[in-house]
């Protein structure tokens, strides 16, 4: 063998090494994070997907909705402490986030599909016309259910949602927009979870700034679940059904009459206020926005006050 082809071949292992060693670590790390966020609730299986959701406390009902790359521990971590006293809460995992998962076989994986799963979780819980709480994409998901189900819904409550066709995708899930099946993949198990484990702060900077973010976000807030392969390939998938559902669906926000409010931060830096805000509660008959100060993840930060949000919401829609 030439001196060439010997460099050649020295180089094509190395590389093959490196990317068998970043493979076993996102394999390590998916099992790790497995271990220290377990499943918490119970499992329905809906057309297209099995769903996780966590049933809590006794009323009226409330079903919350998760946002990009989160899972239902985004609300336990605080505020459903808040809100079980006197309502329902069923907290789902949105099809391919947390341990909820999509049938194999399910093309279909946009914004207006998992709202059809939420609105079937909800028929076969038994549940009347419940409030529907949205974070960020969430909020989102519940509007596409609300246009698509009004005769199923009671109301909704959107928390920092995601309301409008975006442009730019923010730095921290820049990640995430790649359109290639293949590269998805690729990168969900290699640099994926090692990037992002190398330097946690700056994505939480992001999503939690101005506030600080719980040291346990991790753990109690589910976080760790987020750099497992699968739920990188579903979150990017997510952001692209985004640029193609949203502008379907704010152009359908006329359509509704039942109660809506939307609760914002405007120091928001993942979702800005003056874009998601004031249009959505001028192209929404009757819906009421209200703005405070805090970031993105507000529901875990000021858990009392967006619980006292919520439970106004509840009463408006008569739970």
């Amino acid at each position: 063998m030439s001196t060439i082809g010997k460099l050649t071949a020295g180089a094509a292992v190395t590389a093959l090494s490196a990317l068998s060693g970043l493979a076993l670590f996102t394999a390590w790390n998916s099992r790790r994070a497995e271990r220290l966020v377990p499943a918490d609730g119970h499992f329905v299986q809906v057309d297209g997907a099995t769903l996780h959701y966590a049933d809590i406390g006794r009323g009226p009902p409330i079903v919350m909705i998760h946002g990009l790359g989160g899972q239902l521990r985004n609300f336990t971590y605080a505020l459903s402490e808040t809100l079980a006293r006197d309502h329902r809460l069923i907290i789902v995992d949105r099809p391919g986030s947390g341990y909820s998962t999509f049938s194999a076989g399910t093309k279909d994986r946009g914004l207006f599909a998992q709202a059809r799963m939420i609105v079937d979780l909800i028929t076969a819980l038994g549940i009347e016309r419940p409030l529907l709480v949205g974070h960020s994409l969430g909020g989102a998901i519940a509007l596409a259910a609300a246009v698509q189900f009004p005769q199923r819904i009671g109301g909704l409550a959107l928390l920092a949602p995601l309301t409008q066709p975006i442009e730019t995708v923010p730095d921290v899930f820049k990640a995430l927009s790649l359109q290639s099946p293949v590269a998805r993949a690729a990168i969900a198990w290699t640099l994926a979870a090692p990037l992002s484990r190398a330097r946690p702060e700056a994505a939480q900077a992001q999503l939690f700034g101005p506030e600080e973010a719980p040291a346990d976000f991790e753990t109690r807030g589910g976080a760790a679940l987020t750099l497992r392969p699968a739920a990188f390939q579903a979150a990017a998938a997510d952001v692209e059904a985004c640029g193609v559902d949203m502008p379907i669906l704010a152009r359908r926000y006329g359509e509704l009459s039942l109660p809506v409010g939307i609760l914002f931060a405007k120091e928001d830096r993942i979702l800005n206020f003056a874009d998601h805000g004031p249009p959505t509660a001028q192209a929404i008959a009757g819906a009421e926005l209200t703005a405070i100060t805090g970031g993105h993840m507000f529901p875990l930060t000021q858990p009392a006050l967006t619980g006292e949000w919520i439970r106004a919401r509840a009463a408006a829609v008569g739970g």
